[in-house]
């Protein structure tokens, strides 16, 4: 009996020793670095045809536009501030887009499965995706700064530096901070490119619109349209405590709410 029953013991911890061996212990594996993380995304930009043209095309039209005013801006007004200001346009169009294909791509291409397979805190990559694009803004912003200086050192106009202070390149980087978050926002809120540029672009303008025509809602517009209340932000010069506190209201409700309602999407999302 006791020979019958020690062939199946035998046979278990036989089985059990070769599953040993076989496992690998991941335990003390140290866990993905941020900043690895970060150059991940960072190249994701340009992975796609789609993000690598737009990268491509945030370069040229840059050049362009300081290219134009330029030739078409009278001397005097060849200043710095001027060739900042003139490329602020174009780039706060371009960024948020940008922001937006970061996070859809991985649903649109079907790379979520696997970045959140080897990453599973969702919420590490989600960060890495939201530093690579205030990066990508940063080096926006440097492109038009090094552009803006040469094209006003060539110009030579009187007084050409003296409306630029630190103030208004921390006032031209916030622009371009705000729009890539919000491009990030929109894309978190609905994991799809054309659904996000769509909405970006459209709800925006209808409130525009909609100002335009009813004057009881443009004398209140600036405290929850973003466009309008960073429109100060533009023009130069210090802004009041009520303009900054509609900058706040409006970016609260079109970059941090939207977010918001996009990171618990993601995190709770079933990746395909």
């Amino acid at each position: 009996m006791s020979t019958m029953t020690s062939a199946p013991d035998q046979a278990a911890r036989i089985r059990d020793s070769r599953i040993q061996e076989q496992t690998i212990d991941l335990s003390a594996t140290p866990r993905i670095p941020l900043s690895r993380l970060v150059r991940v995304e960072l190249r994701k930009m340009a992975d796609t045809r789609s993000g690598k043209w737009l990268l491509i095309g945030i370069g040229v039209i840059t050049l362009a536009v300081i290219g134009i005013f330029y030739v078409t801006a009278d001397p005097s007004e060849r200043t710095f501030f001027n060739f900042m200001a003139a490329t602020n346009g174009p780039q706060g169009l371009l960024l948020p887009v940008l922001g937006i294909l970061l996070v859809t791509s991985e649903w649109s291409q079907r790379t979520a499965l696997v970045s959140f397979t080897l990453t599973p805190v969702r919420g590490r990559v989600l960060l890495a995706k939201v530093l690579g694009g205030l990066l990508a803004g940063l080096a926006a912003i440097a492109l038009t700064v090094v552009v803006a200086a040469l094209a006003t050192i060539v110009a030579g106009a009187d007084n050409a530096w003296a409306e630029v202070g630190v103030d208004d390149l921390g006032k031209f980087l916030l622009l371009q901070a705000t729009g890539i978050l919000q491009g990030l926002a929109f894309g978190l809120l609905f994991l799809n490119s054309s659904a996000a540029i769509v909405s970006y672009f459209v709800l925006p303008t209808a409130l525009n619109i909609l100002g335009s025509f009813w004057t009881a809602m443009a004398e209140v517009q600036p405290w929850f349209d973003l466009w309008t209340s960073q429109s100060p932000l533009f023009m130069g010069g210090n802004l009041t405590s009520e303009q900054w506190a509609q900058c706040v209201t409006s970016s609260l409700i079109w970059v941090v709410l939207p977010f918001a309602v996009g990171l618990v999407r993601v995190l709770r999302a079933e990746v395909k």
